[in-house]
């Protein structure tokens, strides 16, 4: 876990939650311009992601590590006796709904392009072979997804993706556990959401999810306040899009109106 804290009196703490398949650098211009407005940035690699895993032949770790990792972060986040607001993207995103099952009080959440369904899925035969027994669990599977897919500014991905490998293939056990969490998040609705703000921005040409899902789960929420943001002509990863200066900057104002409601502003 990495640590970004703005020089002054910060107005709040930030929890980064990346999404599968990337790491946490993949955010550096993202926390760069946090700290620049103001505030804390906690962020650090999902399990068998980032620096450490560059030779990971596939993804198969437990998503009990991938919740442990997000409680940790959080309770990390509020150590500084401050608003906690947490920016989510993808499979983070699920993460993220999942742990706040804990009762954590955050200020607000941002979910960018939330992995609740899946356009693209990860093998052709991934639906079959999850249905089967135990014995495909090992099965590797790959979900192929192109640079194309992430943003229109592919040289940025491509720098990110050499930095550190952009591993895409999973065990049927990962997927399988996946398909899980988005189903009793999104279907058995087994997971009560807090009642606080939520932010969530898709893009108008996202293939790898489904943006009904995103705004039907949004939609279904019993929450006093709600914001859905669909960006024209841009892809999946937001924060690497070319539009990213007014995506922040539409995500700053959601932040600072939450902290104007609740009575918590910094000058």
């Amino acid at each position: 876990m990495w640590k970004w804290e703005a020089e002054g009196q910060p107005r709040a703490v930030i929890a980064i939650i990346h999404s599968a398949y990337e790491h946490h650098g993949w955010y550096a211009w993202l926390i760069e311009q946090l700290r620049g407005e103001g505030y804390h940035v906690l962020a650090g690699d999902l399990p068998g992601h980032g620096e450490l895993n560059r030779k990971l032949h596939a993804h198969d770790e437990s998503f009990e590590r991938y919740d442990q990792h997000v409680q940790n972060l959080l309770k990390t986040a509020f150590s500084y006796d401050l608003p906690v607001f947490i920016i989510a993207h993808g499979l983070g995103a699920v993460l993220a709904i999942h742990a706040l099952r804990k009762g954590f009080p955050v200020a607000g959440v941002v979910f960018t392009s939330p992995w609740l369904q899946l356009a693209l899925q990860p093998g052709k035969m991934a639906s079959a072979l999850t249905s089967l027994s135990a014995l495909t669990a090992s099965v590797k599977i790959t979900h192929e997804i192109e640079p194309t897919m992430l943003t229109k500014d592919v040289e940025k991905v491509h720098t990110l993706m050499e930095d550190i490998p952009y591993n895409t293939t999973v065990s049927v056990k990962w997927y399988r556990e996946l398909q899980l969490l988005q189903r009793d998040i999104t279907t058995l609705m087994s997971y009560k959401f807090p009642n606080v703000p939520i932010l969530v921005m898709t893009g108008e040409n996202d293939e790898i999810i489904e943006l009904a899902a995103a705004k039907k789960w949004l939609y279904q929420q019993k929450v006093a306040e709600m914001h859905l943001k669909e960006w024209p002509n841009c892809s999946h990863s937001l924060f690497q899009e070319t539009e990213r200066d007014s995506i922040f900057l539409f995500m700053m104002d959601y932040i600072r109106n939450v902290l104007r409601s609740i009575g918590y502003i910094v000058k």
